[in-house]
């Protein structure tokens, strides 16, 4: 997919004007905000975008925005739940307007051709691999 991709081509650009973009392919990511299943057997998925590293893995740094990517078929909204990691090649289709609040907004919509789900962090409360008391644990070094 990277090969049919036009690298020159940025959100921002898409978000002015999506019908200007229609017929290019991008790779975009973001958090996945949610999943809505479609009586068509399609299923729309909400992105608040992200930019990507050099791995195309999403940053946790300022959005420029939300998009919308139309996958066929169903996925499994807990599998596909707010906050997971998505990178994605699409076909930028126009723009969906949809409520957002009580606001009316113009999301750029892309057909999926490739979606790729990162891993969930687990943040853990204290550094690996100690506990918060210390190497030896809660009873010390004479129990260890």
């Amino acid at each position: 997919m990277r090969a049919q991709t036009d690298r020159t081509v940025s959100f921002q650009q898409v978000f002015q004007n999506p019908e200007a973009y229609k017929g290019k392919v991008v790779i975009w990511g973001g958090e996945i905000i949610e999943a809505i299943n479609q009586k068509d057997g399609t299923t729309l998925i909400v992105v608040l975008q992200r930019p990507l590293d050099w791995m195309e893995e999403p940053k946790f740094q300022r959005s420029e925005g939300r998009f919308i990517v139309r996958a066929e078929g169903y996925v499994d909204p807990d599998v596909f739940k707010r906050g997971r990691r998505i990178t994605l090649a699409g076909e930028v289709l126009g723009k969906k307007v949809m409520r957002l609040g009580e606001l009316e907004y113009p999301y750029p919509l892309l057909q999926s051709k490739q979606l790729y789900l990162w891993g969930e962090y687990y943040y853990s409360p204290y550094p690996y691999p100690y506990s918060p008391w210390g190497y030896y644990g809660y009873y010390g070094r004479r129990w260890s």
